[in-house]
């Protein structure tokens, strides 16, 4: 395969912020009547939006008060201010990246102001720059295509000619929906679900660069 492009998803891949929004889900879904653990959060909700997230909220607990999804949204900002932390590798990742000529950006499910807020405090922001898409810039978030077209075509990329690398099975089948070869980060299993989905595994994200070095040459 020819690469032009590498494209990131941020929750999980370049920020741990999974652990901290399922903490903030978890304190939030039992308050309105759903006990919930973090790690229950953590297997439901894992790459959702919140908007795609809410019709499995009020199967549960009925209609969500007026402005829930807001202040929900704001409770997950702050904590992302105060807590989270870029996932082990990161920098060194991106910076592989680029020494290996290939141009990257970030395709998300989260807010451009979380992203923001996100990359600021793990100091991955110099980095990024303004290399952000947000499922709320295409309408349609994962696992629907729309985001991972809409940053390859922000790149002058064919799809075919994309890879992305993704934590979440709903991220992989939509880049696979889109037509790309999908790099499957599993910190903490072992990737059997993403791999089911059409991803090639690694464990680390200092595995990346040598598989995109390989791709590359190939």
């Amino acid at each position: 395969m020819s690469l032009s492009l590498v494209i990131f998803d941020c929750d999980g891949v370049l920020v741990d912020s999974e652990p901290v929004a399922s903490r903030v889900a978890s304190a939030e879904l039992t308050a309105l009547g759903w006990p919930l653990t973090p790690a229950d959060c953590l297997k439901l909700f894992t790459g959702m939006t919140l908007r795609d997230a809410l019709p499995i909220v009020e199967q549960h607990v009925g209609t969500v008060p007026d402005g829930w999804i807001d202040r929900l949204a704001a409770r997950f900002l702050h904590a992302m201010t105060e807590e989270a932390e870029p996932v082990p590798g990161a920098r060194d990742a991106l910076l592989a990246t680029n020494a290996l000529g290939l141009p990257w950006r970030v395709a998300s499910n989260s807010s451009r102001r979380e992203m923001a807020a996100k990359f600021h405090v793990t100091g991955l922001t110099d980095l990024v720059g303004d290399r952000i898409h947000s499922a709320a810039d295409v309408g349609r978030g994962k696992p629907a295509p729309d985001l991972f077209l809409a940053a390859a075509a922000a790149g002058a990329a064919d799809p075919e000619r994309c890879i992305v690398v993704e934590d979440s099975a709903l991220g992989v089948r939509g880049a696979v929906a889109a037509g790309m070869a999908v790099i499957g980060l599993a910190r903490h299993d072992d990737g059997a679900e993403l791999a089911d989905h059409g991803a090639t595994i690694i464990h680390q994200l200092a595995d990346l660069a040598p598989l995109l070095g390989r791709k590359l040459s190939a």
